[in-house]
């Protein structure tokens, strides 16, 4: 089912609730599609459209606060096996086919302040970041029901793409001054984009891609939240959220519970995919955090290989009532694996929809990815 925008907001924000959402937020593993082919699957089911889940429809506000310019993106060699591609950024990135959507860069731009400064013009704000044809045509969506999104780079994630994981960590304590000087060049730029769109069209939605977190934890911990980070997310959240933006959406995978606090003061009020196997149990964090805190995702993904009683199991924990008094996006905690059953999938979507109240699949096809 299609939800206005005023619903999900509602929502998320904890006020009316007239029905629960119930959504996939990612898609499929690559392979599970072949898969589930063998396995008899119909062409909607392949699409995910069968399955009746809930969506909203986006429109993006028109304005670019990350990259702009860069090198122009390349093959370098492809195989059977892989594909080595130049990108935007610069960066070899290695794409292994058939077992991966993402590539993984084999090198990186920034080493220091001096090659910082000759790729920093590419983040720097300029009045071309704003389409504003785009922002005419995201108001009149908005108008039909359409959720306006703005997206900003990530405070770890794009220091990341720019030096790996590894020396984003030490650049923190060897090369501060560093740091200081990407994150305030970001911060400037996404506060100039947003500051003048958001004075033609309410932004309904901030949203912000960190991945910064794997099953032991987050890769910096809460005071460099608050050195680093803070300021940059507060800079852009306290001027949106005056101007009547509601939501402030993080995409990070892994266990975050160290850095939930930090985040919350930063403004971010919701979090998503929330993995168990990484140590994210919604329903203990509902319990702590209450209404300042929504969620996307959270079910158990792997359970879903596993026998029907462990579904019903994991529903009936992650579905409880607390569960359904606002806040909360029931869906997987990301992409559906490789090895799923087609039949324990269908099983899955039909005990969702019933322990939610939600009519049976079959009803209303369509099916849009809610991972913003």
């Amino acid at each position: 089912m299609k939800w206005h925008r005023e619903e999900y907001i509602e929502l998320m924000t904890f006020g009316r609730i007239e029905r629960q959402m119930f959504v996939e937020l990612f898609g499929p593993l690559v392979g599970l599609e072949e898969e589930w082919l063998a396995q008899g699957a119909f062409p909607d089911e392949i699409n995910l459209t069968a399955f009746d889940f809930d969506y909203v429809d986006l429109v993006h506000c028109g304005g670019n606060t990350g990259l702009m310019g860069g090198f122009t993106p390349c093959v370098i060699e492809e195989t059977n096996e892989y594909i080595i591609h130049l990108d935007q950024y610069g960066r070899k990135t290695k794409l292994c086919k058939g077992s991966a959507t993402i590539p993984l860069p084999m090198d990186y731009p920034v080493k220091d302040m001096d090659s910082w400064l000759k790729i920093k013009p590419w983040f720097e704000f300029d009045e071309r970041r704003i389409d504003w044809n785009k922002v005419e045509a995201a108001a009149k969506a908005q108008k039909e029901g359409a959720l306006v999104l703005a997206s900003i780079p990530g405070g770890f994630d794009l220091p990341r793409q720019l030096m790996g994981e590894e020396m984003v960590c030490y650049c923190y304590y060897d090369q501060p001054e560093l740091m200081t000087d990407i994150m305030n060049t970001i911060a400037d730029t996404a506060f100039k984009v947003l500051d003048r769109i958001s004075d033609k069209i309410t932004i309904d939605n901030l949203i912000v891609h960190e991945d910064m977190a794997g099953k032991s934890g987050p890769l910096i911990g809460p005071d460099l939240i608050r050195t680093y980070i803070k300021p940059y997310y507060r800079k852009i959240w306290d001027m949106l959220s005056s101007k009547g933006t509601k939501l402030f959406s993080q995409d990070s995978d892994g266990n975050m519970n160290p850095v939930i606090d930090a985040f919350l003061e930063s403004g971010v009020n919701i979090m998503f995919p929330n993995e168990p196997a990484a140590g994210m149990d919604i329903v203990k964090l509902r319990e702590k955090y209450g209404n300042k805190l929504a969620f996307k995702g959270g079910i158990d993904k792997h359970v879903l290989r596993q026998d029907k009683s462990a579904i019903i199991k994991e529903l009936e924990y992650k579905l409880q009532p607390i569960m359904q008094k606002g806040g909360t996006v029931f869906g997987l905690d990301h992409r559906i694996p490789n090895g799923t059953p087609l039949e324990n999938y269908r099983f899955y979507v039909d005990t969702a929809r019933e322990m939610l109240n939600l009519p049976p699949r079959g009803k209303s096809k369509g099916w849009a990815r809610m991972a913003f």
